[in-house]
């Protein structure tokens, strides 16, 4: 018989890797009861630890986990870990800022005064593993009160107008608010009945762990080839793209044999793999869902977008859902939110799910193997000597130029808020770590104060005088980091409360 349990979440959340976790924390900042259902009965696996796991967080997801106080965690976790074994683009003299489809533009080129809005400081990417991330998450989602189930899957569920049951194994469990976090093949986003379409694979992808018999025979580094790509990695760290339609990615155990068949084509020489330690396939599949939300069922991460890992830019997509999700649906459970605050989440984020997606596939349209697209990569290649080309990759890749569509003219709006210097001891991100809205207001002025006042329980108001104002007078920040209203002339209070209203509803 199954076990039907009495109590009723405000959410559960399907799915216990990064964007389930972060997401689990958001909630639980904002005080929602949260169930996480993972499937898994064991969080730990040899391909969240390195060098598989290996993933570079962007500027917004740094931005995001310090907002929080969970990026400090994550570096020193890091450090006691060790410094991620050196990459072949590591080796080298010149500072590399990251790739498109392999091909390197470096930090020396990249011209950050390009960024009008961004104060000086460290920009670039911060190495991770996944197995870390998660640590951090869970131990900071389970100390603000998120329970966790391990070894708990959801398998199906209904919904009505008020709640949704969930059903996994032989347990049930009621909830205001499903969101699946549950991966690429989600099950969530199966039953819920949310399409999730785009285009499909032209590769397979393998990671590969080997010990070689001759490895001598493969050059370290990234190198592309008439049948493919691989890049070799000493000690028998492999990395290779089989453009064969995806034919190989699941469809059968891969064997030792295997790897060296493709090894041998791809590189084009006779070496032999002695043993097979550990190895993955993937794809370059490019789908997302056609709808974040249905009903009282949403989805974030993978569940809702999946690509190539070519560049990383999946982990940092899936963070940026959590960060903007979580304290919208958290006004919305506690019956703060305006009418449409929760369909922003889907206006915000589809746009950016679209475009990284077109980012995954215009790499894989360098990387096939032939020789318009060689000849395109010499021309990448020159562009990204330039100051500008540098800068474009740069703010692609570092995810410098995320921008939401809230309307406005200022060109502050919808960007990620700078992490102001306040004069007082604390920086704007540190201000943000109790998810509350923020009004700076540079210029100490009185009408400002005074309709801060009026939504005082959601947002803090903020008079300081930082170091570097950037030509700003106020701003509205939201819980998440983005600004929602800028000016650097002179306001009145009343300038401010429409996005006040828009955003935190009735005072």
């Amino acid at each position: 018989m199954p076990v039907s349990h009495s109590q009723l979440y405000d959410v559960i959340i399907a799915g216990a890797g990064p964007v389930g976790l972060f997401l689990a924390c958001e909630l639980r900042l904002f005080g929602c009861s949260v169930l996480v259902l993972e499937q898994a009965h064991d969080a730990g696996s040899p391909l969240k630890r390195l060098p598989f796991g290996l993933r570079g967080l962007s500027v917004p997801s740094i931005e995001s986990l310090d907002r929080r106080g969970l990026l400090a965690a994550i570096e020193a976790r890091m450090v006691d870990r060790g410094t991620p074994a050196a990459a072949h683009w590591m080796q080298q003299p010149r500072a590399p800022g990251g790739h498109f489809a392999g091909i390197q533009f470096f930090k020396d080129r990249v011209d950050a005064s390009q960024w009008p809005y961004r104060l000086p400081g460290p920009l670039g990417t911060i190495a991770v593993d996944i197995e870390s991330i998660e640590a951090v998450l869970a131990e900071r989602a389970i100390t603000l009160g998120a329970e966790i189930r391990r070894g708990c899957g959801v398998e199906s569920f209904d919904q009505s107008d008020e709640n949704i049951t969930v059903r996994a194994g032989t347990e049930s469990f009621h909830s205001r608010w499903l969101v699946g976090c549950d991966g690429g093949r989600s099950t969530v986003r199966k039953i819920a009945g949310i399409a999730f379409t785009g285009t499909e694979p032209e590769f397979t992808g393998y990671s590969a762990q080997v010990e070689l018999a001759d490895p001598e025979k493969l050059r370290p580094g990234r190198h592309y080839t008439a049948t493919g790509m691989y890049t070799y990695a000493p000690l028998g760290t492999i990395a290779m793209v089989d453009f064969d339609g995806g034919a190989c990615h699941r469809a059968q155990p891969v064997t030792r044999e295997h790897v060296e068949a493709v090894l041998r084509r791809i590189s084009g020489t006779d070496v032999m793999v002695a043993a097979l330690e550990l190895v993955t396939t993937w794809t370059d599949r490019a789908c997302q869902a056609t709808d974040y939300r249905k009903g009282r069922v949403l989805l974030a991460g993978d569940a809702a977008h999946v690509h190539s890992p070519l560049g990383g830019q999946g982990l940092n997509l899936g963070l940026g859902d959590a960060m903007n999700l979580g304290w919208k649906l958290a006004a919305t459970v506690r019956g703060e939110a305006p009418p449409d605050l929760l369909d922003t989440y889907a206006r915000e984020r589809q746009p950016e799910g679209e475009r990284i997606l077109d980012w995954s596939r215009a790499q894989v349209a360098l990387m096939r193997p032939s020789p318009s697209s060689r000849a395109l990569e010499a021309i990448i290649r020159g562009l990204m000597e330039t100051g500008d080309g540098a800068t474009f990759f740069a703010e692609r890749v570092w995810g410098t130029g995320l921008r939401y569509d809230l309307g406005g003219k200022h060109p502050l709006m919808g960007r990620s808020a700078p992490d102001f210097d306040l004069g007082d001891g604390t920086r704007l991100n540190e201000r943000l770590r109790h998810g509350r809205g923020l009004l700076l207001d540079f210029d100490a002025c009185a009408s400002l104060h005074a309709i801060a006042s009026r939504w005082s329980k959601r947002i803090d108001y903020i008079a300081a005088d930082p170091r570097d104002r950037l030509g700003l007078s106020a701003l509205l920040v939201r819980p998440d980091g983005f600004v929602a209203w800028s000016s650097d002339l002179s306001v009145d209070g009343e300038q401010v409360a429409p996005a006040l209203a828009r955003w935190f509803g009735n005072p």
